[in-house]
């Protein structure tokens, strides 16, 4: 069977599969730690290492040799939730941690507990109870620790194993990070080592408080459903203590106000000492502690407050060797650098992620606030701020010592360039997409909103008017007009069946500073919708090819909540809409993102109701499918099956297409592929698009 772009898609999935990823640099820059599986459309990840010095690659461990055959995915529910908070749906071997010199890793493959000698090469199976999963050797590499189900365990290199912290409850789990942490906050682990190797930092994790709800799947009512504990908006969150444990088996509680602060950013234990970072639940001020290890008191080295609220950002705070601490802040309108208590980053910057903090430098993920499609990095040391690339894309660094991993994708080419900056590049097997992006990124508008088009690789004929397809995410935290070949595929696989592609990155949008960013706070839905009617209409009166009397809209999770607002709200814009796992009412969306933007709902439920799906229901009055995996646990299924059913009391028709046992990335292969093949069928006939003769003679499957 001939291949096609949303197959090759599903099967590579979205074109990761064989990139290089996950990078690891010894602190003396000579060894390079990564993952990466044989090919384009292998699932299976492997680890391999750089030797940066001759440019020579070894591959380190293939889980097909380890395993004596195929890989078995028979994921624990610890291992399975991990994965889809990391939105990795890879096999083989998806994670792995490494001592302080890089010169051990330990990872885990179908529950078992391996190491690995970096230097030396050798591989080995550590014959331990599990299932394990979250292993991570000691700064020394001479024992382990690692989580068996909801305890924390230490392993010695001899297989000896003892638990470290666990309780009989089943609602307290140590070592890992709750749902919160992990979904919305970036804090993916639970533990962390002390420098000397002869204590640990943990988290205890009491979910009792947090509402039960269960996740069922209607296709096999044989099946027991499965509980979660959702932290629902307005609801109690899980209860999350920090605790020091010793090797001796003593150990004690870190102090702060956890009622004023309870979530638990992030934890570091360096040279200097151990602190964590706490955030109040208005999200509004953010604290830095240092912590007395003998007493377990806490002290504030440093505090951020905003009125609306604080950003978390990725990698920050650390701290240089002689002590001072690096920060991100919003400062004077944009995202800056704060080293010591100075902003050491210019206004024209939008900070996005801090990359590396070494012994005195720091790299930074930046773009400049009047181009967001673009991402650079950036060195800041004593001798002020230098940029590491230059080349139009998407950057990003991973560094040790003085080299530097760079990631950088591009208009110009497909996937991503790994390479050591000044060094041999890392090879990429991802396979080339059958498609290239006929783009133009446009500023469009008097906001200059930032746009992508995409039309037809063979051109538009003179005269001829395309129906338009927008293709937004639209909400925080996610960009859409990117600087990025691989970035736009499937909107041009769209494009290529006869429409106008159009994304718009609007009001509440990451990389345009402050303001923009929070144009959306206690709304996100007016100024979200708002730009992209202005966006379209702003594009249309420069480009004659697009014909808005055919307007269709589709999007996934935000995106999906926006594509269902749009023709709920401006039916006289919107004539179809295909919404993928949409939030329907924000009230059942977790309480760390959602009262963020929209506040408390039992101080003030104004917001939420303004911003509900549930609520415009009869409004309906245009074509709609609805999508959603009933396996998913992020948006629950009820977001769109409540609003299905206020839209048939309302006596308004709609679509309703469930996927059994899939979750919110929908990654299954077939699923993928014929995903994208019925939304087309959908909108041509919802847009009244006559497809062309060669597309209905091969049906779905073409």
């Amino acid at each position: 069977m001939a291949d096609t772009f949303p197959r090759q898609q599903a099967r590579t999935q979205r074109f990761t599969l064989g990139e290089p990823r996950t990078f690891t640099v010894s602190p003396d820059g000579r060894r390079v730690v990564f993952l990466r599986s044989a090919g384009g459309s292998d699932p299976v990840t492997c680890l391999w290492v750089l030797d940066v010095a001759n440019g020579t690659e070894r591959l380190l461990a293939d889980p097909r040799e380890l395993l004596g055959g195929s890989v078995t995915e028979d994921l624990t529910p610890e291992e399975r939730t991990r994965r889809e908070r990391l939105r990795d749906s890879a096999q083989g071997i998806t994670s792995y941690a490494t001592d302080t010199d890089v010169r051990v890793c330990a990872f885990t493959l179908a529950g078992r507990l391996y190491t690995a000698g970096l230097i030396t090469g050798g591989v080995r199976a550590l014959d331990v109870p599990g299932p394990v999963f979250d292993p991570r050797p000691d700064p020394s590499a001479t024992r382990l620790a690692y989580l068996k189900g909801r305890a924390l365990m230490i392993a010695a290199l001899d297989g000896s194993t003892t638990e470290w912290a666990g309780e009989e409850d089943p609602n307290i789990s140590w070592g890992a990070a709750e749902f919160v942490s992990a979904e919305e906050i970036g804090r993916f682990r639970g533990y962390w080592w002390a420098p000397n190797g002869e204590e640990l930092a943990a988290t205890r994790v009491d979910v009792s408080p947090v509402g039960r709800w269960y996740i069922s799947d209607p296709a096999q009512p044989w099946v027991e459903p499965t509980l979660v504990r959702y932290p629902a908006a307005g609801t109690p969150n899980a209860d999350v203590t920090l605790h020091i444990l010793r090797l001796d088996g003593s150990g004690l509680e870190v102090t702060w106000d956890r009622i004023e602060f309870p979530y638990l950013v992030d934890v570091s234990w360096d040279t200097h000492g151990l602190f964590a970072t706490v955030q109040s639940r208005d999200q509004r001020t953010l604290r830095v502690l240092s912590a007395d290890t003998a007493t377990g008191t806490t002290a504030t080295v440093a505090e951020d407050h905003d009125d609306t609220w604080v950003e978390l950002v990725e990698g920050a705070p650390r701290r240089l060797a002689d002590g001072r601490l690096v920060m991100v802040a919003d400062r004077d309108g944009a995202r800056r650098l704060i080293v010591d208590g100075e902003t050491v980053t210019p206004a024209v910057l939008q900070v996005r992620s801090v990359a590396h903090v070494g012994d005195d430098h720091v790299l930074v993920a930046a773009n400049d606030v009047d181009e967001p499609a673009q991402q650079h990095i950036w060195r800041w040391d004593s001798e002020g701020l230098t940029a590491l690339t230059t080349m139009p894309g998407v950057h990003s660094a991973v560094a040790g010592g003085a080299t530097v991993v760079m990631s950088s994708r591009s208009l110009d080419w497909d996937g991503t360039r790994v390479s050591v900056l000044d060094g041999p590049p890392i090879a990429s097997h991802a396979e080339t997409p059958l498609v290239v992006p006929n783009l133009t990124i446009l500023r469009v508008g008097e906001e200059r909103l930032a746009t992508a088009l995409l039309v037809p690789r063979g051109g538009v004929a003179p005269g001829v008017r395309l129906p338009v397809l927008l293709d937004p995410y639209g909400g925080p935290h996610g960009s859409r007009v990117l600087a990025a070949r691989n970035a736009h595929l499937t909107a041009q696989w769209f494009a290529d069946q006869g429409f106008a592609v159009v994304a718009i990155d609007g009001r509440g949008t990451p990389g345009r500073g402050s303001e923009w960013e929070r144009a959306v706070h206690r709304d996100l839905a007016g100024p979200v919708l708002d730009d992209q009617v202005d966006g379209l209409h702003a594009l249309a009166n420069r480009d004659d090819r697009l014909d808005l009397t055919k307007v269709a809209i589709r999007g996934w999770s935000f995106g999906g909540y926006l594509a269902a607002l749009a023709v709920l709200r401006r039916p006289d814009v919107f004539h179809a809409a295909v919404a993928g796992a949409p939030p329907t009412d924000w009230r059942w969306y977790d309480t760390h993102y959602t009262e963020r933007y929209l506040g408390d709902p039992n101080a003030d439920p104004g917001p939420y109701e303004r911003c509900s799906l549930i609520a415009d229901a009869a409004k309906l009055h245009r074509p709609l499918l609805l999508i959603h995996g009933l396996a998913d646990d992020n948006v629950v299924a009820a977001h769109t099956l409540q609003f299905s059913s206020a839209l048939l009391a309302a006596g308004r028709a709609h679509r309703v297409l469930p996927l059994s046992g899939v979750t919110h990335m929908a990654s299954q292969e077939e699923v993928a592929e014929n995903l994208l093949l019925l939304q087309l069928e959908f909108l041509r006939e919802a847009l009244g698009i006559t497809p062309p003769e060669e597309d209905r003679a091969v049906g779905l499957s073409g």
